[in-house]
């Protein structure tokens, strides 16, 4: 069991190290938010087009690798949706079994069908080299990839999520208080 823990402590770490790389996309999205809008006006003023399909497209591009990255952070940090009514009642050894058997019959196989039917469309962009349809557009196989990445990221947090679930069950307190830690609402204040 020491062996599995290890390696949900850097399944963690790279779920949390994504976390932290979405706040700096998420910056620089507003960045080339502030831009577009400003070009977009300045340039009507002055007659000029200041702006291009690049950048508002590099804007939702930005938007949805911080949407993938996001996946696995925010299942490690227990921030799904659930029916709370219930849950919230519930003892923590109830609740450990309903998240060790969702994941494992639920959002598993969930993530590996997911990565499968999206495999031959990924591939299907690379080997056309994909464009977007716009004037002076990306190339969509990039973004496409990044599909694949979001469940396998998923995937690999729902494997650590199950580690500690079990973990939990064997009576293991140091993980069932890091698991408590990680779903406690977070203060922004």
């Amino acid at each position: 069991m020491r062996i599995l823990l290890r390696l949900s402590r850097g399944i963690d770490r790279l779920s949390e190290g994504l976390g932290k790389v979405s706040i700096y996309l998420t910056l620089i999205l507003i960045v080339i938010g502030f831009y577009n809008v400003g070009a977009r006006y300045i340039g009507r003023f002055i007659g000029r087009n200041l702006s291009s399909n690049v950048f508002i497209e590099t804007q939702w591009y930005i938007f949805s690798v911080i949407f993938f990255l996001m996946f696995a952070y925010n299942l490690k940090h227990e921030v799904n949706v659930r029916v709370d009514f219930l849950y919230a009642k519930w003892s923590l050894r109830r609740k450990t079994w309903i998240d060790l058997l969702g994941a494992l019959l639920f959002l598993i196989p969930f993530c590996i069908m997911g990565i499968w039917v999206t495999i031959n469309p990924v591939l299907f962009s690379w080997r056309l080299w994909e464009m977007s349809p716009d004037p002076g557009g990306l190339p969509r196989a990039p973004i496409k990839t990044f599909i694949i990445v979001a469940f396998v990221l998923l995937l690999l947090q729902a494997i650590s999520q199950v580690i500690k679930y079990i973990a939990v069950l064997l009576g293991d307190r140091s993980v069932q208080r890091q698991v408590e830690a990680e779903a406690a609402p977070i203060d922004i204040s």
